[in-house]
């Protein structure tokens, strides 16, 4: 009764906002906000689309197929999840083109950095993951000393609070090594991603097209604490095209990410066609073709 009240209040409200705004479309993103308000704007004659940019569709974008006048999708795979009586169209996800421009041997100069020493790129998500964190301070243990790579690493804001004191009781005073860069978020993604050889990262929808469009060979470890556990597929888009290494959390520890970073990271063959069978999947103009449906459906009012 309670879930039956809301929606029917979100729906009354919605109506009233978009009486009041008169928009030319309504464009939602996924989340279950949108839903009554692309539903409420569908019934009262709105132009309406809708952008999936998982692998796994929501339930709000599987339920606004029936409604929207357009279903956009970044990532081919999504297709296959949804109801096949209508037309999905792929425009892939917007990305920074900061990230796409960059290219490595701008990045390496102005990170001050040796052109031929292998690089490390992980993060430990937003929050600070502890089971990646974890791994990762097995990681540096295994290779600092040797200055074998340069290892940049985001800890995340609660990883901050006990990850440098893990990584220093394993021996590893990282502040004093030069190859290796801790920090609590890497602000410069732009220039870290296209001076890296390897990122270690989640899966979330963002990650994967960055990773796409810099044709970056990657080890990806899907967060299990999300919705219909979507970021499992977003690696699998990755990982069933020979582009990443796919390790779920259940199966991760120091051991399985050194074993996973061993058997490519020194392999510059194996490097360059895991990058090449990235940016095979990329769509390099997101943002063109988010608009292209938008302004057609406007014209078409």
């Amino acid at each position: 009764a309670i879930a039956f009240y809301r929606m029917f209040h979100s729906t009354v409200q919605a109506g009233k906002i978009l009486t009041q705004l008169k928009p030319d479309i309504v464009v939602g993103t996924g989340g279950f906000t949108c839903g009554p308000v692309l539903r409420k704007a569908a019934k009262m004659g709105i132009k309406t689309a809708t952008h999936e940019q998982n692998a796994f569709p929501g339930i709000t974008t599987k339920t606004l197929c029936k409604y929207v006048d357009a279903v956009m999708v970044a990532m081919p795979d999504a297709i296959k999840r949804l109801p096949d009586n209508r037309e999905y169209i792929v425009t892939g996800n917007p990305v920074r083109q900061s990230i796409i421009d960059t290219t490595r041997e701008e990045a390496r100069e102005k990170l001050g950095l040796d052109k031929d020493k292998p690089m490390i790129l992980s993060l430990g998500g937003s929050l600070g993951a502890r089971a990646v964190n974890e791994a990762i301070a097995e990681v540096i243990s295994w290779h600092a000393k040797s200055k074998k790579y340069y290892h940049f690493h985001a800890i995340g804001k609660y990883g901050v609070e006990w990850m440098p004191d893990l990584i220093r009781s394993k021996g590893v005073d990282y502040e004093k090594y030069e190859n290796l860069r801790i920090s609590e978020y890497i602000y410069d993604m732009d220039l870290c991603m296209a001076a890296a050889d390897l990122v270690i990262n989640r899966a979330g929808a963002s990650t994967i097209s960055e990773l796409q469009v810099k044709g970056m060979p990657s080890i990806l470890i899907p967060s299990p604490n999300v919705a219909e556990n979507h970021q499992f597929f977003n690696a699998k888009t990755l990982s069933d095209k020979k582009a990443a290494i796919l390790i779920e959390e259940k199966d991760l520890s120091g051991e399985s990410l050194i074993a996973a970073i061993k058997s490519i990271i020194d392999d510059k063959e194996a490097l360059k066609q895991m990058g090449e069978n990235a940016k095979s999947t990329a769509v390099f103009d997101a943002n063109n073709k988010i608009c292209d449906v938008i302004e057609n459906l406007i014209k078409n009012k």
